[in-house]
């Protein structure tokens, strides 16, 4: 069932000086994000910690123990224990971001909980020489890798993430964090070499490595959890994307009860609309096909990648899966037509957008576990990402809906899983 949602007055967000810090959330070409990660040793067994305070944009970081001390870099032999409630870096071994640095990944571990919260980390996508050596306004986060301190600022990332937020359902859960170095939605399978179309600057070799640091990070993970009760993956932008695209890896490779997945400002569009000449050029540049293939029935995916949304629900008949997005987000919906089409002005990118939302709605109602939350607009980061730094502005107020009292009720298995749409709202993105 879908709820609808009438006009309400002009809403305002008020502006929170912590976004300015969040650098791979903030529009398209924030390529630099990350680009601390060059002074990241990666073979390090030092420890480096920074005090937490709510509202702050810093966190605890602990390195894990090195192999010199009987436990392993990526946390999956015994040895000395991982500490609780604060973030540990991990590092899957062969698992590399896209300039052939260690890849890394974070876990904050519960004491009390078997449930697990997986979260892929946003920041672009690039799939040619333009957009991966950062010379176009669309490009990817973390070029340079990932530095050791990352959760000093993506520890608040969502609110979904801290411990802190009282009415957080996940507070308690152990927490990972999954960062995004790979320009390719967490999904590549590729060593592309990008040639300079004029001529001038050197060719770029650029490792799409997402989905094999993705498995190898599944491996580690399973590991640590060889029983999960409850296991949520969520992600925004490319990290949605990742989240909804990679879901049946996450449910094959770990041990887990019940699912859900929270693609946030990620939509897989179905192919036959105006995202179909995205989805043929990730899948050529990052050779997804292959990877598609590991799936049952991935093959009909090479046809209508947007297919996914649908498979997932009947593979996965009792989990429960959502997808939410503003309507005028002028972010993602940039990285899906602006390359595509001509003369690509605001009005007619969100005008694909909506276009493609209708098909994807309509995929949606189809399927009983399938559900969308999707308010109309909010001034912050372009109406892009819903769950960012704080759920103000997501509010269907008619119906008297949030973000976060949708997420609670994705997480409620004794209640049918609804979808949400609000209407236009004149005078709002103006």
């Amino acid at each position: 069932m879908t709820m609808l949602a009438s006009f309400h007055p002009l809403r305002s967000v008020p502006l929170l000086a912590a976004l300015a810090a969040l650098a791979a959330c903030t529009g398209p070409g924030d390529t630099t994000a990350g680009e601390s990660g060059s002074e990241s040793s990666s073979g390090s067994s030092s420890s480096s910690t920074s005090s937490t305070s709510a509202g702050s944009l810093s966190g605890t970081v602990t390195t894990a123990p090195s192999t010199e001390s009987g436990s392993s870099s990526d946390g999956t032999t015994g040895g000395e224990p991982e500490p609780y409630g604060v973030w540990v870096k991990r590092e899957p071994p062969g698992a590399i971001c896209s300039n052939g640095s260690q890849y890394k990944y974070f876990v904050n571990l519960s004491e009390t909980s078997k449930n697990v919260l997986v979260y892929l980390e946003p920041g672009g996508a690039c799939w040619d020489y333009e957009t991966c050596s950062g010379k176009s306004p669309l490009g990817a986060a973390n070029p340079n890798g990932i530095p050791d301190s990352h959760m000093d600022q993506y520890g608040v990332l969502s609110p979904i993430l801290r411990r802190d937020v009282i009415d957080n359902p996940a507070k308690d859960w152990n927490l990972v964090f999954i960062p995004y170095c790979t320009g390719d939605v967490h999904t590549g399978n590729n060593v592309m070499t990008y040639e300079d179309p004029n001529g001038v600057e050197p060719p770029i070799e650029y490792h799409h490595n997402g989905h094999d640091n993705i498995m190898r990070t599944i491996e580690s993970l399973d590991a640590s959890f060889p029983q999960i009760d409850r296991l949520m993956v969520t992600g925004c932008s490319a990290g949605g994307a990742g989240s909804l695209i990679n879901y049946y890896f996450f449910r094959k490779g770990l041990a887990a009860d019940r699912g859900y997945l929270l693609d946030d400002s990620g939509p897989i569009f179905p192919s036959e609309g105006y995202s179909g000449p995205l989805h043929t050029k990730i899948r050529e540049s990052w050779n997804v096909d292959p990877i598609l293939d590991t799936i049952p029935e991935g093959n009909t995916l090479h046809d209508d990648f947007g297919n996914l949304n649908a498979l997932l629900a009947t593979m996965f008949p009792d989990d429960r899966l959502s997808t939410v997005y503003f309507q005028r987000d002028y972010n993602y919906s940039r990285y899906s037509y602006e390359r595509f089409y001509p003369d690509p002005t605001k009005d007619k990118i969100l005008d694909y957008w909506a276009s493609d939302t209708k098909l994807l709605m309509s995929l949606y109602d189809e399927h009983e576990n399938l559900a969308y939350y999707l308010p109309y607009w909010r001034e912050f980061n372009s109406s892009h990402c819903t769950g960012i730094v704080t759920y103000e502005g997501t509010e269907i107020q008619e119906l008297d809906m949030d973000l976060g009292k949708f997420i609670d009720e994705l997480l409620d298995d004794d209640a049918p899983l609804e979808s949400y749409l609000e209407s236009v709202q004149p005078g709002e993105d103006l």
